[in-house]
């Protein structure tokens, strides 16, 4: 059978990171071929199907863990595709071209964004390098493909839509974040300190709940690094100088986060800008599995996964919106449940695990055969 192996972060629990829960899931998905995945240690619950390289010595993806990536320079040869999955740069890719490659062993790049707030069009000559290029969505496909590559498909990534289900709230995730039953939950599945819509939210937040004063707010956001941990520490203060911090809930490294979907009644990324993020944000894709209505700001990038009709589409720089959105959605639960359906059906038309990776057989198979 022949093997792949997938050149990503550390792959290992907990599932609260879009970019190796996708690796993993594609993993376990796709027929027909044998992965390997690079982990931490050796992780007792994986698939047999799946080997485990456990080059990392911890599960965040640090300068000193990429150093480690060198230890597969020798194991190269002994796969017959290897699949880049980190967002590229400069530096990495040197080092991807220089031991990472060989003429035996197929390449795939998966660029699930295009930092242009980074790179030029000549630096993406430079550091898009593979035998096949793979976008997560048609915006940045048509951009690579307008400054001269011709090797390059767009394939939506994948989640498992039945784990992320629409269910019942939770109640033992109720208890935790001491919601209840008669609370209007609102959650943010972002960043602290980037996308540019923290301190538009926090300064929202007063309105909100003067306007809904069963209103319960959920930061459902990882701590990546200190500049995180500040902006949640600083957001404390303000919440707590306002009077209002019991109404807002802080996930922090919560993992299963089909609960925290399920809790809410609607979800918002009323994001700035998408520099650093996926083109397509898996936290709102699986909010919309969950049969959630979203909120969602109006950049092009974003476009090409929602519409009027699967999700509320605003306009981030006018801070009047978002409030009014979500004031429209709680006066209005038949048009909450309908946005909810539709966008659930979206997402399992378009981003079941199980159809994404039949294309990525393909091209594995294509490629191979070429």
């Amino acid at each position: 059978m022949k093997k792949i192996l997938l050149i990503t972060r550390p792959i290992a629990p907990p599932w609260d990171e879009a970019s190796k829960n996708f690796a993993y899931y594609l993993a376990k998905s796709v027929d027909g071929f044998d992965f390997s995945l690079l982990t931490p240690k050796i992780i007792s619950d994986f698939p047999e199907k799946i080997s485990q390289i456990p080059i990392y010595s911890k599960n965040h993806l640090d300068w000193s863990e990429r150093l480690r990536l060198l230890k597969i320079a020798p194991m190269i040869k002994n796969f017959d595709i290897a699949h880049f999955m980190l967002t590229p740069n400069k530096l990495n890719t040197w080092a991807f071209k220089t031991f990472l490659t060989n003429k035996q062993t197929k390449t795939i790049q998966t660029i699930a964004t295009l930092r242009e707030d980074l790179f030029s069009d000549e630096d993406f000559k430079k550091i898009i390098f593979a035998d096949l290029i793979i976008t997560y969505s048609d915006y940045a496909k048509n951009k690579l493909e307008k400054i001269g590559f011709k090797n390059v498909v767009r394939i939506y990534p994948g989640i498992d839509i039945e784990l992320f289900f629409p269910k019942p709230k939770d109640f033992s995730a109720m208890e935790i974040f001491k919601i209840k039953q008669s609370d209007f939950v609102i959650s943010y599945p972002g960043e602290y300190t980037r996308l540019g819509a923290t301190d538009d939210i926090v300064s929202s937040l007063p309105e909100l709940f003067a306007k809904i004063p069963n209103a319960k707010f959920v930061f459902a956001n990882r701590i990546k690094n200190e500049k995180d941990a500040r902006k949640k520490d600083e957001i404390i203060a303000t919440l707590k100088e306002k009077g209002i911090l019991e109404k807002v809930v802080f996930t922090d490294t919560f993992s299963d986060m089909p609960k925290i979907y399920n809790l809410s009644d609607i979800v918002i990324f009323p994001v700035q800008n998408m520099q650093g993020k996926f083109d397509v944000p898996l936290a709102v894709i699986e909010a919309m599995a969950c049969a959630k209505p979203v909120i969602i700001s109006n950049l092009p990038i974003l476009q090409e996964f929602t519409s009027q009709e699967n999700s509320i589409v605003i306009n981030p720089k006018d801070s009047s919106q978002l409030n009014a959105a979500i004031v429209d959605l709680f006066e209005n639960k038949e048009k909450c449940a309908k946005i909810g359906a539709v966008a659930r059906n979206y997402v399992a038309e378009n981003f079941d695990i199980q159809d994404v990776a039949k294309r990525y057989q393909e091209v594995y198979n294509n490629l191979l055969k070429s």
